[in-house]
């Protein structure tokens, strides 16, 4: 007899796996702590299987329970589309989501597939742009949502996140410690005077070696060692790495990731996309060898 697996019990398990624990799943989907916990064991009741590891003191899937999540997932992924395409009549349209490169992975790819999921009938276009030039595209009301990597953003603005900025070079390399200091730098980047500002606080003499339009020529620059950058944090590269220079260079400003959303016409369209964008930052989706996979 064929038999049928309980989809909100697999998406309590998905929301486990992902979020950690069954704590941040109960918050993630609304539900009590006691709720996800039944749900758990009742789905490992039904495939006979342990799913997490107990002996372990994260939640920690077995086996079983990798192959499991795997099959979830896609369940999950076509029950949540065939729901959208069958139900979802409120929504359509055409956006315009903008963010700087350097921010585009890794939340970006699953801001955009999730919400053309759960809005099939909405156009989305991503622009990616310097800060600067995104806040006057959005001030002219070209773009309806904005990602922003800002010092001090703007009262409206939502912070989704608040990381270092960090002094990069190629792996091992020795050009940090040239002075004056060689930087290799796009001529729009927001990054640019502050890191300027700091070398010239600290009375470190610097050089612009590398003064380019293109993101291609600051990568190849910076990977053959000729001259430094700056980065956030969190999106720091595999073919980077963080300069350990011991005090011998400034520390740089925190950024914050900022969030603008337009009103208007298109405000509950773009206060949906902004909900998801919302909840990718928070989960914390992607891992840093995601990301160094996918900018390479």
């Amino acid at each position: 007899m064929a038999r049928t697996l309980d989809l909100t019990a697999l998406r309590s398990f998905v929301a486990i796996v992902d979020n950690g624990g069954v704590t941040r799943a109960a918050t993630r989907l609304n539900l009590t702590q006691s709720a996800v916990s039944m749900q758990l064991k009742r789905l490992e009741a039904t495939l006979g299987q342990p799913l997490f590891d107990r002996e372990r003191k994260a939640m920690v899937p077995t086996v079983q329970g990798e192959m499991l999540l795997s099959y979830a997932r896609r369940m999950l992924d076509l029950n949540d589309e065939v729901w959208a395409r069958m139900t979802e009549q409120a929504y359509e349209g055409e956006l315009t989501l903008g963010a700087p490169h350097d921010i585009v992975y890794p939340h970006i790819p699953d801001v955009l597939r999730r919400f053309t999921r759960d809005y099939p009938r909405v156009r989305i276009t991503l622009h990616s742009s310097y800060t600067h030039e995104l806040k006057e595209q959005f001030a002219r009301g070209d773009v309806d949502v904005i990602l922003t990597t800002e010092t001090a953003p703007d009262p409206d603005a939502e912070i989704l996140q608040e990381s270092e900025l960090v002094w990069i070079g190629a792996p091992s390399g020795t050009a940090w410690r040239q002075r004056p200091l060689p930087l290799a730098f796009e001529t729009g980047c927001i990054f640019r005077p502050w890191v300027q500002k700091a070398l010239d606080a600290a009375d470190i003499p610097w050089v612009m070696a590398v003064d380019s339009f293109s993101i291609r020529t600051v990568d190849a620059s910076i990977s053959a060692d000729i001259a430094v950058h700056a980065a956030i944090s969190f999106t720091v590269q595999r073919r980077y790495e963080v300069i350990d220079h011991g005090g011998a260079l400034p520390l740089l400003p925190p950024i914050k990731v900022a969030m603008y959303v337009a009103e208007g016409p298109a405000n509950p369209l773009a206060r949906k996309l902004a909900e998801v964008v919302r909840e990718k930052w928070l989960d914390g989706g992607g891992s840093q060898d995601s990301l160094a996979m996918a900018a390479e």
